[in-house]
């Protein structure tokens, strides 16, 4: 009778929203996962008071799967949802836990996602679905605009976890991370009791994740650098986990990284970046640092040699709150900028809220500024300031600043003495808007980068899709270019369409602006007013690590061809609005399936050119009635237009050819059209 009321008591609890723990969004927050409460109730052993979870509403938007899931379909599964939101920092560092579970449980765990956006504009439907790219999400993801589901589960923070057995009872909710130490042991607990008592289903369920098969170049690049005097740009290519440099002109020259996400030092295809997002010069333009988002840690780049190295954070996920002391000793928590000055690096380190700097005479890493509590008081810069996830950093000679993403604001600190922090645009955690104006009027929404130049501030205004100006002489926020609207769309700056910039950088009166969500970088033109897409070139000198699964897998169907048929055609040409690019020559390898069945002219095809079709013939002699045909390799191509994104296309076609007096077909035709979209189940 005690252990039923206790959780009566205990699911009283949980439906009224009493949860407490590590959020983004809330005031004087703690991150640590030993901050987070306690499970409402946990354990599988009591069957006498059954909380049922309640079905999700109609309506909403599923992502990943091919229809609404519901709990009565999920019966004999074990379902953890995280409830999330697409800019909250510690929403994103529980993501590699919920990944690690799904591989330990890959029959019995099914995580959904509730996407319950913070911004307005993390509400969309599109929004989501490029957070989901942006991630790699590959579980059931439903979007809550509305706050309907949050409501109903009684959630009042990011991220928040709730379990439900495979009866489809409520086991426990925890707000915050250290979500594999708190959920690992009690998944084990159900997955064992289920298991014996044969209550658990193996039977996967059915996903229908929708991407392009087709590779851009860059993939969320998160910031652009540019470097006038050297003539270079270096990219942070985050989506390809590698740093890309060309010249201004968009030529390609080197790439660091393998390609692939992992920690790992070394020369330039031995190092190894996760989702790197900051970048800084130094003076003597020789060293790239690097803010090594994912792997918590600071990477230096030697020019010179191109060795990578470690030089701040240890790889793993920091949760100190005052720290100071030997920077490879020290944990990082998402740094997500890095400004140099006066021989010291100032990290963004996001995960704490705080601003950190290293001094690269002594070696010695320490807190700069913010108490760690998440908020936007001003004040002593240790012992009253709060910040909120900051972001991008830039600095004159006496200020250092930075936008603090989850409070949609511009704050600045001297780099001298313990002054105070001071805020310029903002006001409020969940105050955000598009408004231009008096800085202490204007509103921005989770700006994610700033540069300074002579007296003015450009900010990427992430959310708004826009770029703004803060004048610091009048105190006065206008915007410089975008219409506001997510796209992609170049010309007069006040018309061009942006999605999501990132970060911004400027020479010669021209910004650069890595706009992430295009997958493209972009040249605002300050003294034309206009907007350009920057084309790269010399692309196969630098060429993304694109994952076999990504290769375009076609089986043709069998061709039925006369006897003596002595002509093979390959073909590709492309949907409306692609063309190939000449930049890059594409390549096909050409092979049949039993050598001693066929002779071929030609087995590997090169081409160069703009159009938007290529279609080569090639001799061949049938030796067999039998035989197949297979073309590999990978094609390059671009949009058609002013937003010339280009795209890396690794296929493989098959064609079966079988001979027959029944036909007077005399050709064989391999052909395809590009791009294509794939449903991977």
């Amino acid at each position: 009778m005690k252990k039923g009321m206790l959780l009566k008591r205990s699911f009283a609890l949980l439906v009224t929203g009493v949860l407490l723990g590590a959020a983004c969004g809330g005031p004087n927050t703690d991150t640590e996962p030993n901050a987070a409460s306690e499970a409402v109730h946990r354990g599988v052993e009591s069957e006498a008071i059954a909380s049922p979870a309640p079905e999700f509403p109609e309506g909403l938007t599923w992502f990943n799967v091919f229809e609404p899931m519901s709990f009565a379909d999920l019966r004999g599964k074990i379902v953890l949802l995280d409830f999330w939101t697409q800019g909250c920092i510690n929403c994103q560092h529980i993501l590699p836990d919920l990944a690690r579970l799904e591989r330990e449980f890959p029959d019995s765990l099914v995580v959904i996602g509730v996407h319950t956006g913070k911004y307005s504009e993390e509400q969309k439907d599109s929004a989501v679905a490029e957070a989901i790219a942006r991630y790699g999400l590959e579980h059931p993801v439903v979007n809550d605009p509305n706050r309907i589901v949050w409501r109903q589960w009684g959630v009042h923070a990011w991220p928040t976890l709730i379990l439900i057995d495979p009866r489809g009872n409520i086991v426990t909710s925890i707000p915050g991370e250290g979500v594999y130490e708190k959920f690992h042991p009690l998944i084990q607990d159900l997955y064992n009791e289920f298991t014996t008592r044969g209550l658990i289903n193996p039977q996967p369920i059915l996903l229908n994740l929708e991407a392009q098969v087709a590779s851009s170049f860059l993939s969320f690049p998160s910031e652009v650098l540019a470097d006038e005097q050297g003539d270079r740009l270096f990219i942070a290519d985050a989506g390809h986990d590698r740093i890309v440099i060309t010249n201004l002109n968009g030529q390609v020259l080197t790439t660091f990284g393998a390609g692939k996400p992992g920690f790992a030092d070394g020369n330039p295809k031995e190092a190894h970046f996760r989702a790197p997002q900051g970048l800084e010069l130094s003076p003597d333009g020789n060293t790239l640092w690097v803010a090594d988002t994912r792997n918590h840690a600071i990477r230096a780049i030697n020019l010179l040699t191109g060795q990578v190295t470690t030089i701040a954070g240890n790889g793993s996920r920091g949760y100190q709150r005052f720290h100071s002391g030997d920077p490879l000793k020290s944990a990082l928590a998402s740094p997500w900028d890095i400004h140099h000055h006066d021989g010291s690096l100032y990290i963004a380190n996001a995960g704490t809220h705080q601003i950190w700097v290293l001094n690269l005479e002594t070696n010695y890493l320490e807190v700069f500024a913010g108490t760690r509590y998440e908020n936007i008081d001003d004040g002593h810069r240790l012992k009253d300031a709060t910040l909120a996830q900051p972001s991008g950093l830039t600095g004159d000679k006496t200020y250092l600043y930075w936008v603090d993403a989850e409070s949609s604001s511009v704050r600045r600190v001297p780099f001298e003495g313990k002054g105070k922090v001071e805020t310029l645009v903002g006001s409020d955690l969940f105050e955000w808007g598009d408004v231009d104006g008096p800085a202490n009027e204007a509103q921005i929404q989770h700006p994610q980068g700033l540069v300074l130049s002579d007296g003015v501030v450009y900010l990427a205004d992430t959310y708004n899709h826009k770029i703004r100006a803060l004048s610091l002489i009048d105190s006065w926020v206008t915007t410089i270019a975008g219409s506001g609207q997510r796209g992609w769309k170049d010309g007069d700056a006040l018309k061009a369409t942006f999605k999501e910039p990132n970060s911004l950088s400027l020479v010669n009166n021209k910004l650069y602006l890595a706009d992430s969500g295009n997958h493209a970088l972009r040249i605002i033109d300050l003294s034309s007013g206009e907007v350009r897409t920057l084309q790269f070139s010399n692309l196969a000198s630098a060429l993304p690590n694109i994952p076999e699964a990504n290769t375009l897998l076609v089986q043709l169907p069998t061709q039925v061809v006369a006897p003596g048929t002595s002509t093979l055609l390959v073909s590709f040409y492309f949907s409306k609005d692609y063309h190939f690019t000449a930049a890059t020559p594409s390549h096909l390898k050409v092979s049949p399936s039993k050598h001693e069945a066929v002779i071929l002219s030609e087995t590997l095809l090169t081409w160069s050119t703009d159009e938007t079709s290529f279609t080569v013939p090639i001799l061949f002699e049938m030796i067999e009635n039998e035989v197949e045909i297979t073309a590999t390799g990978v094609i390059y191509f671009c949009r058609t237009g002013k937003e010339a994104l280009c795209l890396i296309q690794p296929v493989q076609l098959v064609a079966p050819i079988q001979v027959s007096t029944t036909t007077t077909e005399d050709e064989v035709l391999v052909e395809y059209m590009l791009p294509a979209i794939r449903n991977r189940h």
